[in-house]
């Protein structure tokens, strides 16, 4: 029997998405979403997915929709494609960009699915380069920075960019955090940055397999001391990184299995 074409979609609200609906959104950057993996229907880490959305509302409309109408849409998404799949959710206002909205004005979900996703095959070469993002803790739409500096890169032969502040701490990558291995704890730097929900279910799942865990500030001069390092995000708990600008970093087989039996471990839920 023929197996139909895989179904993804677009939908405002829970329902298909029009070019009417959509067109208002083509130039607008007023806006923030989070990108998850979904594996049988189900998620990791979706409480802190829903916080994410929550919060960043709040900070950029003044307000947030109820959780049960954030999850009414992930749910609708999910009834329409494979059980396998990327999904972002992005949260807007319908006043759009330049203006001030009233509290009358709530704000509208946008949720996109499309192919399953895993991640570079690594291990990644980093180039370096002083890049401090506004309303670091939210991930908001429109950061031309981010992908401007990732083409910088690969033009220069990396594969792609971490991010030092103008202390010159290590912060985050293009679309990535970074952890760090000094061979008996996992390091993460710290700076003013995204908190990625990847980044929360590992730190959450090694606390419970009592993995040490210690956040402090790290420079290009504090790397030749670590055993490893990685970048993780949505799509993958972990990615081997073999250079940071000029400074290699050692194999570590056994930091990246870590991280992944720290994300494995964490459970799948239903939104």
């Amino acid at each position: 029997m023929p197996v139909g074409p895989i179904s993804f979609v677009v939908q405002r609200n829970g329902r298909p998405a029009t070019a009417e609906d959509l067109a208002p959104l083509a130039f607008a950057g007023y806006a923030h979403f989070s990108a998850m993996q979904v594996r049988g229907g189900l998620v990791r880490g979706l409480d802190l997915h829903l916080e994410r959305l929550r919060s960043a509302s709040a900070e950029l409309f003044g307000q947030a929709l109820p959780e049960t109408r954030v999850r009414s849409c992930l749910r609708a998404a999910l009834e329409a494609g494979p059980a396998d799949l990327s999904l972002t959710v992005t949260v807007y206002s319908p006043a759009g960009e330049f203006t001030v909205a009233g509290a009358d004005v709530l704000p509208e979900v946008l949720v996109r699915t499309g192919p399953a996703a895993s991640g570079p095959p690594g291990p990644l070469a980093l180039a370096v380069v002083e890049h401090e993002r506004l309303l670091p803790a939210v991930k908001h739409v429109g950061e031309v920075a981010k992908t401007y500096f990732l083409r910088q890169a690969a033009g220069q032969g990396f594969d792609d960019v971490a991010f030092v502040d103008r202390q010159g701490r290590l912060s985050e990558g293009s679309i990535w955090n970074l952890a760090f291995w000094d061979g008996e704890a996992v390091v993460w730097p710290t700076a003013e940055m995204l908190g990625g929900t990847t980044m929360g279910i590992v730190r959450r799942q090694l606390d419970r397999l009592g993995v040490p865990q210690r956040v402090q500030e790290l420079t290009l001069a504090d790397l030749p001391a670590l055993a490893g390092a990685v970048v993780m995000n949505s799509w993958t708990p972990g990615v081997a990184v073999h250079r940071i600008g000029s400074v290699s970093m050692p194999q570590a087989p056994a930091f990246l299995a870590l991280l992944h039996r720290a994300y494995q471990a964490e459970a799948l839920t239903a939104p």
